[in-house]
């Protein structure tokens, strides 16, 4: 096992130094270059930082190994509250790890980051398996794979070295695009949000690369000033639908796809309150199909995506992994279909 001694020696620092990094010590200043090179060495040297731990590490290699039977989840919190759609995998995750006698721990995306907390997460929890439904980076997650299985739920992990489960956002929208076109819409907005911490990244969303294909496909115009990143936000897609329809009020779109049924919903609105129909003047799809879409007005067609599905596939695989039942990553993309509602019926 590595010591505190081996990294001091590796990094040319004192044991103390070592110590006073690793255990977060506020007391004594640690210059910056110093402590990233130490937390460098510890993820490069597989450093464990007590006895306790050591056990959870050397029992990860044995077939006796103890239990602890907790199963980590990463998501974030505020997504959960505010969106159904989340709230949905989560009861997923939830129900199917409780009903396999496993405890669910909530781990937040900040504990990850910071490297003190990192260590007694991977190595003192006692946590067997994680499931991300949130973005953490290369580096840490390469670091938690070294001693615990990981799945993945949502795009953000869809090129990496772990099982994943999600749907085909692309062919998504795609669809609901080419559901407009056949209801003979040509002048079709798009409002979505983008990829990224700041979801700023709208070129490398899936949904708006699906409806962009569409478009495409089927000859038709894209007007830059019909599409709007509404970075995920009820309030801000509100505000740009109000706006176009404000700056495009001689030549709006006939029909708008919004990335998700939230969005949808209060761009909505704004089209009543600027008294005009649904879905005469300007046809709406969504996607999600939370329960909500049933009854707005008029109610929402929508993109039906398996949400609670989503989150069984995900505590399923992650149990399979930790029983060691699995032994290959897979790429699971569920089904989804169209329900078709009042919001864009046949003209």
């Amino acid at each position: 096992m590595i010591r505190l001694k081996d990294i001091a020696e590796y990094v040319g620092v004192s044991i103390s130094t070592v110590s006073r990094v690793i255990q977060n010590d506020p007391t004594r200043n640690v210059k910056p270059e110093t402590k990233r090179k130490i937390w460098k060495a510890v993820k490069e040297l597989g450093y464990v930082p007590n006895q306790d731990a050591r056990n959870l590490v050397a029992n990860h290699h044995q077939k006796n190994k103890t239990r602890t039977m907790k199963i980590g989840w990463v998501a974030h919190p505020k997504l959960v509250e505010r969106y159904p759609y989340y709230s949905h995998v989560f009861a997923g995750i939830s129900d199917y790890i409780m009903n396999a006698g496993y405890t669910l721990i909530n781990i937040y995306k900040e504990e990850l980051q910071n490297e003190t907390q990192l260590l007694k997460f991977v190595h003192e929890s006692g946590i067997e398996g994680l499931i991300l439904d949130d973005y953490i980076d290369d580096s840490t997650l390469e670091y938690i794979m070294q001693y615990m299985p990981v799945v993945g739920v949502d795009i953000h992990y869809t090129d990496k070295n772990i099982s994943v489960i999600d749907f085909d956002r692309e062919a998504a929208g795609k669809m609901a695009v080419e559901h407009l076109i056949q209801q003979g819409h040509k002048k079709i907005g798009f409002l979505g949000g983008g990829v990224g911490e700041e979801y700023e990244n709208f070129e490398g969303e899936k949904r708006f690369i699906g409806y962009q294909k569409a478009m495409s496909e089927a000859g038709l115009i894209i007007h830059p000033e019909w599409v709007y990143n509404t970075k995920w936000s009820m309030e801000i897609s509100y505000e740009c639908m109000s706006r176009l329809l404000k700056d495009c009020a001689h030549n709006l779109p006939t029909a708008m796809f919004c990335a998700s049924d939230m969005m949808a919903i209060a761009a909505m609105r704004a089209v009543v309150e600027n008294k005009l129909r649904i879905p005469e003047d300007i046809a709406f799809v969504g996607l999600d199909n939370i329960e909500m879409s049933k009854y707005s007005s008029p109610p929402l067609t929508t993109i039906d995506i398996p949400k609670y599905e989503i989150g069984e596939l995900a505590a399923k695989t992650i149990i399979d992994w930790v029983e060691e039942k699995a032994k290959l990553s897979v790429k699971i993309l569920v089904p989804f279909q169209l329900v078709m509602r009042e919001s864009s019926k046949i003209q």
